[in-house]
């Protein structure tokens, strides 16, 4: 119990196991959680000192038996709320139930996650919280509408806590990565990926919310995961809202 603690959502696969594993190799107690049992299984396997859970991001008593389990003694280091959905296509083809359950995992549990945590971040010194968020953020996506949505959703959501919760010692911060090769993005068709590619792995994004995670960079609340994303999110924030629009629709191919 004297290792620095980590809490991971989505953790069967991709991003999510990639996470888990980083932290497991510097030291840290993780806590891998997801509807996934053959994943979590799979990953157990791989790196036995992993705990880890079933858990609905989107059920509220969910939260409060995993946390209460995984932190028995009522602290928590960090926070990584990476448990998402999409779906890409026509916004109108998409059933209505599949946009509702984007949302509900990804902007839900992603809420649900922070108001449960908060009494263990409170109560550890130099807490931290973690959301994966989008460079889809940046500027809504077509063929990822709903999506997009979402992840301006947890951008804002991830502004107000950083304000919020920095007189508590909690540190929020966004990783916002471009496309990552994982499961998600298998059979994705949009002009984006068609326009830029898929260039990071589930390793480099895991690589780089651990080092995001060493240094207590206060302020810095948005961090861009490779050099396309890095590159579009420095465009868009020094550029007008209309040559933004042009850009997105040239990079979309609409």
């Amino acid at each position: 119990m004297s290792r620095p603690s980590v809490f991971v959502t989505g953790a069967a696969s991709g991003i999510g196991r990639a996470t888990a594993l980083q932290f497991a190799r510097h030291g840290y107690r993780v806590g891998a959680f997801d509807v996934d049992a053959a994943g979590l299984q799979s990953l157990a396997a791989a790196q036995p000192d992993i705990v880890t859970g079933i858990l609905d991001v989107t059920d509220a008593d969910a939260w409060a038996r995993a946390l209460s389990e995984f932190c028995p003694d009522g602290q928590l280091d960090i926070l990584v709320n990476n448990a998402g959905i999409l779906s890409s296509g026509p916004f109108e083809d998409t059933p209505p139930e599949r946009h509702r359950r984007i949302i509900d995992v990804n902007v839900t549990g992603t809420v649900l996650g922070c108001h449960s945590a908060f009494e263990y971040l409170r109560r550890t010194p130099g807490a931290q919280v973690v959301n994966l968020c989008s460079a889809s953020a940046i500027y809504g996506q077509p063929d990822l509408a709903t999506y997009s949505a979402s992840k301006f959703a947890v951008r804002g959501l991830t502004e107000a806590l950083e304000l919020e919760w920095s007189p508590h010692d909690i540190r929020v911060f966004a990783l916002w990565p471009l496309f990552v090769d994982t499961a998600m993005t298998e059979e994705m068709s949009v002009g984006a990926v068609r326009t830029l590619g898929i260039h990071l792995t589930p390793d480099d994004v895991a690589e780089a919310l651990y080092d995001a995670t060493r240094g207590r960079a206060w302020g810095r609340v948005h961090r861009a995961v490779g050099w396309q994303a890095r590159l579009l999110a420095a465009v868009a924030q020094g550029s007008p809202a209309r040559f933004n629009r042009l850009a997105n629709k040239w990079v979309t191919r609409r």
